[in-house]
């Protein structure tokens, strides 16, 4: 199965700070309104309907060539704006929750999440904490992270959760291992591939990124198949994982250069 996951995060109507996390580094990642209603434009004229991921069964049989929304972090914006504007082409995401944050400002509540749950959108876990490099923590805090966030989803909904994401994009085998022990099904990624592979059990699933100043059809040419769009995305997302470790906060800023130096054309 192809699946062309896309990947948002908060989308904002004055300024990034309405909606999750409130640091530099996740304002490079949200969008302005205009700029969201932009890519679903896009998309819209492919004629796709997104598909719905929730580990009930293996992901082979979801279609042939799939797409899916997805949205990290569980920012209030997903309730106030993703939601409406998703619904009103018909279509349903898939919005990845960090559970300690739930209720707190900028956050979305429980009563939230249970109605968007309601209406057809897959609550997923972000882990509990969203640490802030998910790989460099031990095994046993990883299960402790997939575990106790998605037990306290199943309480706030009523049923079972086996979908989660990757925080901040630090994967490696150990955390697939530990979102399976976890009872994860599965586990989307921020790299930029088609395709999917089992870890422990777990599907392992990769997504493209739409960040802040994107081009504004750049969520169709990731659908599309646009080749140097697909290897422009993952040339960026591999240059990044090398520095990544060893920058600290000086990331944000060497990652904005890497950027420019690998236009989406």
């Amino acid at each position: 199965m192809t699946l062309v996951s896309l990947l948002f995060h908060d989308v904002y109507l004055r300024n990034p700070g309405e909606s999750g996390f409130s640091t530099p580094g996740a304002a490079r990642y949200k969008l302005s309104l205009e700029e969201f209603d932009r890519q679903l434009s896009g998309l819209r004229e492919l004629g796709l309907e997104p598909c719905r991921l929730i580990g009930s069964a293996p992901l082979e049989p979801v279609a042939p060539s799939a797409l899916a929304v997805t949205v990290d972090d569980g920012g209030s914006s997903y309730y106030t704006v993703i939601a409406d504007r998703l619904e009103d082409l018909g279509w349903r995401g898939h919005c990845f929750v960090s559970t300690d944050y739930i209720g707190r400002r900028g956050f979305l509540s429980a009563s939230q999440l249970r109605e968007l749950d309601g209406r057809g959108h897959v609550i997923g876990t972000h882990s509990a904490s969203h640490p802030t490099r998910f790989s460099r923590i031990s095994p046993d805090q990883m299960r402790r992270e997939w575990s106790e966030s998605r037990e306290i989803l199943e309480d706030l909904l009523g049923h079972d959760v086996h979908v989660g994401s990757v925080p901040g994009g630090y994967f490696s085998n150990v955390v697939a291992a530990t979102a399976g022990d976890a009872g994860l099904k599965v586990l989307m990624t921020s790299e930029p591939v088609t395709w999917t592979r089992s870890v422990n059990r777990c599907a392992v699933a990769g997504r493209f990124t739409i960040r802040q100043g994107a081009p504004a059809d750049l969520a169709r040419r990731f659908v599309l198949a646009s080749p140097w769009t697909r290897r422009a995305a993952w040339a960026r997302w591999n240059a990044k994982g090398i520095v990544k470790p060893l920058l600290g906060s000086s990331y944000p800023r060497i990652a904005d250069w890497i950027q420019s130096l690998i236009p989406n054309h």
